[in-house]
């Protein structure tokens, strides 16, 4: 019997396993690099031992140190949550071989499932359909491609090719991903199907000889390969979910698999099946299987664990529809290159449980107020899950609950999980692999332009009602008001894209709005001399203003905006959408100016490769170097024509946001 379970991982999926030992009366026990020392998932375990160091190679990846913690904290079992070494084979043997219970499926099997080049050609004579792949470039014949990771999983690694030019490269940068993700560079290469869809079954295996499927999920909307919406049951015709449910089982049966599992499919739109690859272990998107089974799978990865047979023998009918998103720290005004930062607020509305059985939405979280977003881990905030009795009502509150939810301070992905889950295609289920590529309007924020003066407005007068709050004196005035009227108000942002929004207003003796405007595209004329002229902006009172919420009446429409100030950032969340506005200041300090054509680090990492010399000529789109962060390379390229004159960072340094990787100078390209 498990008394003390160390889980070999970080975040979200370490306080999902923590939740269940703690209904079953099980000790727990987190391991936390230094970058995580004060995370949420520390606190919720019993026990914690630091891995000193910060990357995952020096901490969550180092068998000899996750085994001490096991002996130091009195474990007597190991869980490796997804990622890092829960696919390890020498990992799970290293765990058996310490006399320690081994949560997951046999080394084995995992080695078995690791090489998915052996892994495809066992399960081929099993009679699970495969598509053609290769390992050796040269022998492609056909093409689009997909060159894959043959280790670990999550997208990294993968490269579309769509013709013979680009496979070498692609090939390159695919191994250094996987090397610098999994620890292993290796790759292969498979038919790409367009319009595919990605489809897995949740499968699950005993030490009694049992494998169950529980079910298909769609995972099919993904970005850069890695899946961002998921939902059970997948919507599918009865003959193509019984052919998965039967693969999937006879994949786990040909390698006599021992606890959670996922065999992955894509489903070409000729309703024909292939096999993708085997996870051997729990899924990100395993909360849609529990929602929709009633079954909790980490309670069932323990129980297998232990030696106890499976409670259900056969595959679980579905009730309800759920469906997942995976909110990411990702800044959609960098093309959603990972963010980092402090995360100042995270509330969801309506939750009704956190990482366990809920009727209705369920958060499994990594991150609370005030959690910081490091540059060395996965992207990855929390999952965000609603279940109800069909899947149009589950979807609708699941983006109703995104679009109300404040999350300040670290820049997300909420907008496009939003407007995908509003789709009319998501509600038709058009949906396939490359559903984003069609669809480039639902990249579009929540909040539309001609708003955001609005919600700008809203923060001055929030702006306004905080300095009067704190004065000293007269504090019951209007902020600027005067007898005889003067000058508005001026209150400068930076917004979306780094915009610059200047607000102008005048409060008159009652503290109502009496005028206001923005200066900018949106006036007819300009405001340099006296108030402003607005014939296109909106006719604005306001209602009420306090330092945290400013109610205005727009165009006769009463609206609410949620204010909340760090500082001089200010993040503004209404009914049409959410904005984060950095307020200038009166008087701004001279700064030192940047060199033309200056190319800027968009978040800490490390530069890989540089891929030109100074005084090399180069031409807009041009690859200049490569920055790795967050386990995902970031291709730095050229903006315009022109004559490299800046590489102040050689390969393998390592640079914090907003540092100078290189300068392109148009000019010297023009002489």
């Amino acid at each position: 019997m498990i008394t003390k379970l160390l889980v070999a991982n970080r975040g979200e999926i370490a306080r999902r396993v923590f939740a269940t030992c703690r209904a079953l009366g099980v000790g727990t026990v987190a391991v936390h690099s230094d970058a995580d020392a004060g995370a949420p998932f520390v606190a919720d375990a019993d026990q914690a031992v630091r891995l000193p160091g910060n990357t995952p190679a020096e901490t969550y990846l180092r068998i000899d140190a996750v085994l001490d913690a096991a002996r130091r904290s009195g474990a007597d079992a190991v869980h490796p949550g997804y990622g890092f070494l829960a696919e390890n084979a020498e990992f799970a043997a290293a765990v058996t071989d310490a006399g320690l219970t081994w949560v997951g499926p046999s080394a084995k099997a995992i080695a078995a499932m690791g090489d998915k080049m052996a892994a495809k050609a066992l399960l081929a004579d099993a009679g699970v359909p495969m598509l053609p792949t290769w390992t050796d470039p040269a022998e492609v014949t056909a093409f689009p491609v997909l060159v894959k990771a043959s280790a670990g999983g999550g997208g990294r690694g993968m490269r579309i090719v769509r013709d013979a030019a680009g496979l070498a490269e692609a090939v390159a940068g695919a191994r250094r991903e996987a090397a610098a993700a999994f620890g292993d560079g290796t790759v292969f290469i498979e038919r790409y199907v367009e319009r595919g869809r990605h489809v897995e079954v949740q499968i699950f295996g005993d030490t009694h000889g049992a494998v169950v499927a529980l079910g298909v999920r769609d995972c099919s909307i993904q970005r850069r390969h890695q899946k961002i919406v998921e939902e059970a049951p997948g919507v599918l015709p009865d003959d193509v979910r019984e052919a998965l449910h039967e693969a999937a089982v006879a994949a786990g049966r040909a390698v006599d698999y021992v606890g959670a599992g996922t065999v992955e499919f894509l489903l070409a739109p000729d309703g024909q099946v292939h096999f993708l690859e085997m996870n051997t272990r729990l899924q990100v998107e395993h909360p849609v299987t529990e929602l929709t089974t009633g079954l909790d799978l980490v309670r069932l990865q323990l129980l297998v664990a232990e030696g106890e047979p499976l409670p259900v023998t056969t595959t679980p009918p579905a009730d309800g529809h759920a469906i997942e998103v995976r909110l990411c720290a990702e800044d959609p005004a960098q093309g959603f290159r990972p963010a980092t930062g402090t995360l100042h607020r995270f509330a969801i509305p309506g939750v009704a449980a956190e990482f366990g059985p809920a009727r209705g939405l369920r958060l499994d979280s990594g991150v609370v107020d005030g959690s910081s977003v490091s540059v060395h881990y996965d992207s990855m905030l929390a999952k965000l899950v609603a279940w109800a009795p069909t899947r149009t009502e589950a979807a609708r509150a699941l983006a109703g609950a995104l679009a109300r939810a404040e999350l300040h301070g670290v820049a997300t992905n909420r907008d496009l999980l939003v407007r995908v889950l509003r789709s009319a295609e998501f509600a038709a289920v058009d949906v396939d692999t490359g559903f984003l590529d069609r669809h480039p309007e639902v990249f579009e924020p929540l909040l539309p332009a001609d708003q955001l003066p609005v919600t700008a407005l809203a923060a001055a007068l929030s702006g306004a009602a905080a300095r009067r709050a704190a004065a000293p004196v007269l504090a019951g005035l209007p902020s600027g008001w005067r007898n005889v009227p003067s000058f508005p108000q001026v209150t400068r942002f930076t917004g979306p894209g780094d915009e610059e929004i200047e607000i102008h207003y005048r409060l008159d003796r009652t503290g109502g709005l009496a005028e206001w405007g923005r200066k900018g595209p949106l006036l007819t004329d300009s405001v340099e001399e006296g108030p402003p002229v607005n014939t296109d902006l909106p006719v604005v009172e306001l209602v009420t203003a306090t330092p945290d919420r400013v109610v205005l009446d727009v165009d006769g429409v009463r609206r609410a905006f949620r204010v909340h100030r760090v500082g001089s950032s200010v993040f503004v969340d209404g009914p049409d959408g959410a904005a984060s506005l950095t307020e200038l200041p009166r008087l701004p300090l001279p700064t030192a100016e940047l060199a033309a054509g200056s190319l800027l680090a968009p978040l800490p990492g490390a530069v890989t490769r540089v891929h030109v010399e100074v005084g090399q000529r180069v031409a807009a789109g041009d690859l200049l170097l490569t920055l790795e962060a967050m386990k995902l390379e970031h291709p730095v390229l050229a903006p315009a024509d022109g004559v490299v004159t800046e590489l102040p960072v050689p390969a393998g340094g390592q640079v914090e946001t907003g540092a100078v990787l290189a300068v392109v100078d148009p000019e010297e390209d023009a002489q």
